[in-house]
């Protein structure tokens, strides 16, 4: 099937597609063959068939990753067994229920309430210095850090700064998902190689999930799956917290029906999912010869499955392209995946971005965007960096909801 007006590297941009290419497609991506499948029904079927397509190749480099490089991260015992988005053995279910168990539904919601307090306090503090005439970044004074936190209530994490542990994770977004020349290579192994170690220590005497997966017997599976949880348990619920609220500023409607509480909460966090997934691709490859669609896939082929065009399919929404909270078939998105490999964070994401939603809106009725987040290339993560608002200048046509963020912040300056 032809695959004019795709370029090689369009794939590293995903969220500025506007209409996304036919079902399933044979392409050519940093010099390797793969299909791209971008229609809802396809992608999650492909999700829903571990056994046809296997994740071997989930956490493979996009950017083949050269020798030099390579020794780095071996001179620090640098390994990713299969555990979780990786594993397609006998062990994962097993491994899985186990993270199932450190993140269930009833411990996140325990959360909540501290979560919240955090969170109006940040606000409070976002909504005088506003006020005060201050330009504000809401990734590094809200965003970045609070998917963190509370994974580690949650999780035995090590002890370690909160900027050390985004620069690991950051690294390892860039390293095995970027386009990356061979001397940023070496910085980005670098990085994720100490932080490597210091996760291999931290294995040996950790508790809780921790020490239940340190009965398997192997201390790098312990590193693996820590190493997943810290990309995909925080770093993509920073980057999804941060778009959520660009999206939001550039909403006014939205933020009026929220005000007013005609538009839910869960709502609009759903509706963000569907339109700015921090997960905009993930892969899979062909375990036989099998088709998707009409399209005949060979064994071994790279599938590149498109979640963030699955969730804008005609087919699933009346309103693909806009962003209407609570719209029929808003919630059928994949931005957690599908089948046996469904992100077992979702749950703890929806909650944080319900709590950021519900306390920030306010503030961003009245502010005005200075820098919007920019995105570097990247095959699967967005991976946003700075989000700047300033006080409007005028205020907003509707005078409904007041700029003091009232008496639910007493007590918090």
């Amino acid at each position: 099937m032809p695959s004019a007006g795709y370029a090689p590297d369009v794939l590293f941009r995903t969220w500025e597609s506007a209409g996304g290419p036919p079902v399933a497609i044979q392409h050519d991506h940093v010099g390797r063959p793969h299909v791209l499948v971008s229609s809802h029904e396809l992608v999650r079927a492909v999700l829903a068939d571990p056994d046809t397509f296997r994740p071997d190749n989930a956490l493979d480099a996009v950017t083949p990753i050269p020798v030099a490089a390579l020794r780095v991260l071996a001179a620090h015992g640098f390994r990713l067994p299969p555990t979780l988005a990786n594993n397609g053995t006998p062990s994962h279910p097993a491994i899985r229920e186990i993270t199932v168990r450190a993140l269930h539904p009833t411990r996140v919601e325990q959360q909540r309430a501290w979560l919240t307090g955090i969170v109006r306090r940040r606000v409070a503090s976002l909504s005088a210095r506003l006020r005060a005439g201050e330009t504000v970044d809401l990734y590094a004074s809200l965003t970045s850090d609070l998917p963190l936190m509370v994974l580690a209530r949650l999780v035995d994490l090590p002890d370690d700064d909160v900027r050390v542990v985004k620069e690991f994770s950051r690294a390892a977004l860039e390293l095995f998902w970027a386009p990356v020349d061979s001397d940023r290579q070496l910085a980005l192994a670098e990085t994720v190689g100490r932080y490597h170690a210091v996760l291999r220590k931290h294995a040996v005497h950790g508790t809780g999930m921790v020490a239940e997966l340190r009965t398997f017997g192997d201390p790098d599976l312990v590193v693996g799956a820590l190493f997943f949880l810290l990309v995909a348990g925080q770093e993509t619920t920073s980057q999804f917290l941060t778009l959520l609220l660009h999206r939001l500023v550039s909403s006014p409607d939205v933020l009026r029906g929220l005000a007013r509480g005609t538009v839910d909460v869960d709502d609009v966090v759903e509706e963000g999912l569907r339109l700015v997934p921090p997960i905009t691709t993930w892969r899979r490859v062909a375990a036989r010869d099998t088709s998707i669609g009409s399209l005949d896939v060979a064994r071994g082929t790279s599938i590149v499955l498109w979640l963030a065009e699955a969730g804008r399919d005609a087919a699933v929404t009346p309103h693909p392209h806009e962003f209407v909270p609570g719209q029929r078939g808003s919630r059928r998105h994949l931005a957690f995946g599908a089948g046996a490999h469904r992100c077992v964070g979702a749950q703890l994401s929806r909650m944080e971005a319900s709590v950021v939603v519900a306390e920030a809106s306010g503030l961003l009725r009245e502010a005005e965007v200075v820098r919007a987040p920019w995105c570097p290339d990247n095959l699967s993560f967005r991976m946003p960096d700075a989000f700047k608002l300033r006080r409007r200048s005028s205020p907003p046509a509707d005078q409904g909801y007041p700029w003091n963020l009232g008496p639910r912040f007493a007590g918090y300056p």
